[in-house]
């Protein structure tokens, strides 16, 4: 399984969301070993910082992001201060892996695919999550890239299916996304689909964005 890193795109609202790792059939024991794989390629590629490791694990265990989207998935992601290159990392896994659920004390989803997103900006990052939901909440689409036999099948098949989403305009008003709105947890107790962020305090220190 190869890391196959390339730099996000230099203009356009889409960049946050660019591939940086994919990583197809990820054959892991648990969601740790998914986090310290896919965090490990990321190193590799120069997109984050040496502490984003134990950041990235730190950040799920206390609002995990595990969502009971029709084939679950899950957004871990770190503090923005420890990106290097915006960007997205990708998995998908060859078998479930258990996530904590975002928004819950205790529940659990069993995840098939990780979506990291990479951002150094905290107003991108609730855009960029907005994004990512709109694909994960669609099931034939993610039972697509489930089934890209290889990392650059599953870079083009992702690809495709990012340029299908309109990025969110620019203001309060961004329009509706497919599936449930998503905003990263302010706390264990927060529902797991939830409206727009509470302003750029939170998206600072409780999004990790």
């Amino acid at each position: 399984m190869s890391t196959d890193p390339r730099p996000p795109a230099a203009e356009g609202p889409a960049a946050p969301l660019a591939l940086t790792v994919v990583l197809a059939h990820l054959d892991v024991s648990d969601s740790e070993d998914v986090l310290r794989s896919l965090a490990g390629r990321l190193l590799d590629a120069g997109a984050v910082t040496l502490d984003f490791p134990e950041a990235l694990r730190t950040r799920e265990r206390t609002y995990p992001t595990g969502l009971p989207t029709p084939i679950p998935s899950a957004i871990p992601h770190a503090d923005p201060q420890h990106v290097l290159v915006p960007g997205l990392a990708v998995a998908t896994l060859v078998r479930p892996v258990t996530f904590g659920e975002m928004g819950t004390r205790d529940g659990t989803v069993d995840v098939r695919l990780v979506a990291m997103p990479l951002l150094t900006d905290a107003r991108e990052h609730l855009a960029a999550l907005q994004q990512l939901m709109s694909l994960l909440s669609d099931e034939a689409a993610v039972q697509n890239l489930l089934a890209a036999p290889d990392d650059e099948e599953l870079r083009r098949r992702f690809e495709e299916r990012l340029a299908s989403i309109l990025p969110p305009t620019e203001g309060p008003s961004s329009g509706p996304t497919d599936g449930p709105a998503v905003r990263p947890p302010g706390g264990p107790t927060d529902g797991p689909a939830v409206g727009p962020a509470r302003g750029d305090e939170t998206d600072a220190q409780e999004t990790g964005a």
